[in-house]
């Protein structure tokens, strides 16, 4: 079944299930955000229009955030797609350009040995050396065909990179790819067919892989085989509705709850391991809420890129963020 006839099925069980209107969940609680570090205003780039944002309609940018990750120092790297820059913002909320570059970057994920990868739009997966800013690219296609457009990226606890590439895909296009680079330099196409595969987490035993498909506003669950850790059986996890965009960045806490961003309705929902809603992050600033990681001392701080207004928001959460494979 394609995705697109699988949502309109979705909404046949949703209907079903919820009977005149009512929803199958209640509401869940609110938890407020404040604004944890904004961008500068001389990094704010006026009147400078990119090939990215003139894709995106409506004009020039100042910047657009995304893609965030701690250091074992405690700085918080993140992204500017618009404009091929890379943020290091220290603990005192201090901005740096770590990089410069022609580039289109999105996720970011921090290696054990301390790299940075970053899955660009443009240029395929890159890495960066963490002392001089300096990037390397890692795989720019597959069967000597370029990607059609990398957006995310994590990494398992054995190093293997999952990592998607969603190019222009959406409903009417359904050719979003979810890949996995395995540690010893094998890629592995896991999924094919998806309109527009976007953040994606792994779940405590490695054995599921969760992924956000923006323009169906779900999440899927795609159970791994042990023997060969390909997809077996890949279902639908969780339904969003609502917003103009839909399920962006991911992240999960050490009790198995997802933490799902909601592009476009200024959003971070919370869900179980089960995939029940347990909260609402809502943003204190703009809708474009893009990415999430966990951090602090006890990794129990949510923080948020929002496009938007170009700042990093932060909420306390009570279970603290699962140690990522940058700080084991």
């Amino acid at each position: 079944m394609h995705i697109g006839s699988q949502v309109q099925h979705e909404f046949s069980l949703y209907a079903q299930a919820s009977g005149k209107g009512r929803p199958v969940f209640a509401a869940p609680p609110l938890i407020e955000t404040r604004v944890f570090a904004r961008l500068p205003d001389e990094l704010r780039i006026r009147d400078r229009e990119t090939e990215w944002s003139r894709t995106r309609g409506g004009g020039p940018l100042h910047s657009f955030l995304e893609g965030p990750a701690f250091d074992r120092s405690g700085n918080l790297y993140c992204v500017d797609v618009c404009h091929g820059r890379i943020f290091r913002i220290s603990p005192k909320t201090e901005w740096k350009v770590f990089a410069e570059y022609d580039g289109e970057p999105n996720g970011l994920k921090i290696h054990k040995d301390g790299r940075i990868f970053v899955a660009d739009h443009k240029l395929g997966l890159l890495s960066f050396d963490p002392a001089t800013g300096k990037h390397t690219v890692v795989l720019d296609r597959v069967d000597n065909t370029p990607f059609r457009g990398l957006n995310d990226l994590v990494f398992a606890d054995n190093g293997d990179l999952y990592f998607t590439d969603p190019g222009e895909s959406g409903l009417e296009n359904l050719v979003g790819r979810v890949f996995r680079l395995r540690s010893s330099g094998e890629l592995d196409l896991l999924m094919d067919g998806l309109p527009y595969p976007n953040g994606l987490v792994l779940n405590a035993q490695q054995d599921t892989l969760f992924v956000a498909i923006t323009r169906s506003l779900q999440v899927l669950r795609m159970p791994l085989q042990q023997w060969n850790r390909c997809i077996f059986k890949c279902g639908l996890f969780i339904q969003l509705s609502g917003g103009l965009a839909g399920p962006d960045g991911m992240a999960i806490d050490d009790a198995g709850n997802i933490a799902v961003v909601h592009a476009g309705f200024g959003t971070v929902w919370l869900f179980s391991r089960l995939g029940e809603p347990l909260a609402r992050v809502r943003s204190c600033a703009g809708i474009r809420t893009t990415n999430v990681a966990f951090g602090g001392t006890d990794r129990k701080r949510l923080f948020i890129t929002e496009a938007e207004q170009g700042v990093v928001l932060e909420s306390q959460l009570e279970s603290g963020g699962r140690l990522m494979y940058s700080h084991r």
